[in-house]
């Protein structure tokens, strides 16, 4: 069994620890941003902690309103600008806390009076040390190059940076998803026996949108970098503006269809590549019974539902952790049926350091 398969079924695990480690930590954050909330919040991050941060984008948005820009570090690294950062709330994300340019970017915005937070699943890492505030990824040591528990303990701390911020987000629906996190990885046979289809594979489209966007993109990632295929991202609406172009018969398209907001669009999306006679794989769950017969379920009921005279959050509010899930073992799985191997992919080393 392959590294990244093992540290794919310890995320369950991960995910309670980190909640019990930080809970304490946020609630002395919500705390002082009650009494001094940021204007803006501006996030910096590469690789999978981008596509992390993509979904900390629409997390913070949706639930509190507050406007949220994703860094471009090369305007800090390479044109050494200075942004006028005061009053703003700039948060760094990196696995190990080591990645140069996201360091530079912190570093910078502290100097411009922004209030500095970092997410890292390193506490003794230059990240943590610099940031005014660092939630603890509390993963364990990532051994396989790709990375997976420390992706879904990011997205678990953007959940709890929300909440700090204001979010009407109740700590008890966050301590389910260690529980939903387990559903899915149940999955594991079928995935593994779905991924023999796609042996020959060369080139995929992966669509999400909304909360699952960010999802689209690191499955997307997790099949670059394991099974060496060009897979392609894109929202539902953005692949409709051309690229839709490039989909013919028994092409890959991999969909991640939650309950909820995104869900129509999401169906008119599956008709669409079902005209076109694409390989379509579909990821849903159990809440989604409009979905495709043939479409791959979580086995439980993911749609959030608000408590009687609580704040209207959307269903697929708690989706996007148990939906890497099984994204995540399909690379996996994928990686092994090509002769591959997922925790050593070539030209890559755990920490990427770029300015």
């Amino acid at each position: 069994m392959s590294k990244m398969l093992a540290e794919i079924r310890e995320q369950p695990t991960a995910l309670e620890r980190t909640l019990k480690a930080e809970l304490r930590g946020i609630e002395r954050l919500r705390a002082r941003f009650a009494k001094e909330p940021p204007r803006l919040v501006v996030l910096a991050a590469r690789g999978t902690s981008d596509n992390a941060a993509q979904f900390g984008r629409y997390l913070i948005e949706i639930t509190t309103g507050i406007p949220v820009s994703l860094a471009a570090p090369s305007v800090s690294t390479l044109y050494h600008s200075n942004l006028r950062l005061d009053g703003a709330l700039l948060a760094a994300v990196s696995q190990s806390g080591e990645s140069t340019d996201t360091n530079v970017v912190l570093e910078e915005a502290k100097k411009q009076g922004a209030f500095t937070l970092g997410i890292t699943n390193e506490p003794e890492s230059t990240l943590a040390r610099i940031a005014d505030h660092a939630i603890l990824v509390r993963a364990g040591r990532e051994k396989s190059v790709a990375a997976t528990k420390t992706y879904t303990g990011q997205l678990l701390s953007f959940y709890l940076l929300a909440y700090a911020l204001g979010a009407k987000i109740r700590i008890d629906d966050l301590r389910r998803l260690p529980e939903m996190t387990a559903h899915a990885l149940t999955l594991e046979k079928e995935v593994a026996a779905r991924a023999e289809r796609y042996k020959y594979a060369r080139h995929a489209v992966v669509i999400g949108r909304g909360l699952n966007y960010a999802n689209a993109f690191e499955w997307a990632l997790k099949l670059m970098e394991t099974c060496y295929i060009i897979a392609e991202r894109f929202s539902q609406a953005d692949i409709l503006h051309g690229p839709i172009a490039m989909v013919e018969p028994s092409f890959p398209a991999f969909v991640l269809a939650p309950p909820g907001p995104t869900w129509p669009v999401m169906n008119e999306m599956i008709a669409k590549l079902a005209g076109l006679h694409a390989e379509t794989f579909v990821l849903t769950d159990r809440s989604n019974s409009e979905a495709p017969k043939t479409a791959l379920r979580i086995p439980a009921k993911l749609a959030f539902k608000p408590g009687k005279g609580e704040a209207a959050l959307p269903e697929d509010l708690l989706t996007p952790i148990p939906y890497i899930i099984p994204a995540q073992i399909f690379a996996a799985s994928l990686s092994t049926v090509k002769g591959l191997d997922p925790d050593q992919p070539r030209g890559l080393s755990k920490v990427t350091l770029t300015l």
